[in-house]
């Protein structure tokens, strides 16, 4: 038994604007939801489109792929101030020197802590070619897997002849008259 000290009319008043007030909140719920459901979904994570990772192995595979064209590959880091400046020359004489054959390939040697400006540092130059990331280890090995002499400085060009020969390379900064004897002397090497 149920006590009431008003009229059955102020009951059924009280017990009506309850199922509304119950009511609006089943929409409101059902809306969010709905609202959440028909939503587009979450852009894909950066990560995603982050440079593939890269050994010694795969760096062979990849000189392969990349047999029969004459090919730059530099390597280069967010943290390397010469890497930072040189960059934007390399995308630009990528750019200038593709219609001629050239093709050319980045690795960086950035730390898996250095993924959030490495991504950074690639969306704001927008690199034209392809880059790669160096699989954490064997640093030493690696290295020697490119060119045995090369000690690891940064930033560090190589160029590949059509053949896979390896004709050259620049350690450092290199300026763009540096880069573009190399570049000539490359796809003149590659006309034989």
């Amino acid at each position: 038994m149920s006590f009431s000290t008003g009229s059955g009319a102020d009951r059924m008043r009280a017990e009506g604007m309850t199922m509304t007030t119950s009511a609006c909140l089943l929409s409101l719920v059902l809306l969010a939801v709905g609202t959440v459901l028909a939503a587009p979904p979450a852009p894909r994570t950066t990560a995603s489109r982050d440079p593939a990772l890269i050994d010694v192995e795969a760096y062979q595979k990849l000189l392969a792929e990349y047999h029969g064209k004459p090919l730059l590959v530099t390597f280069w880091a967010t943290w390397c101030e010469p890497c930072r400046d040189e960059y934007p020359m390399l995308n630009e004489l990528a750019k200038q020197y593709a219609p001629q054959g050239l093709r050319v390939v980045g690795v960086s040697l950035d730390d898996d802590g250095d993924l959030i400006l490495m991504r950074r540092f690639l969306a704001r130059y927008k690199p034209v070619f392809p880059n790669y990331r160096k699989k954490a280890g064997h640093e030493k090995l690696f290295r020697q897997g490119v060119l045995p002499s090369w000690n690891g400085v940064l930033p560090a060009s190589f160029l590949y002849a059509k053949d896979g020969r390896q004709i050259g390379h620049v350690f450092g900064e290199g300026t763009r008259d540096t880069y573009e004897a190399a570049i000539r002397t490359l796809l003149r090497s590659g006309s034989n």
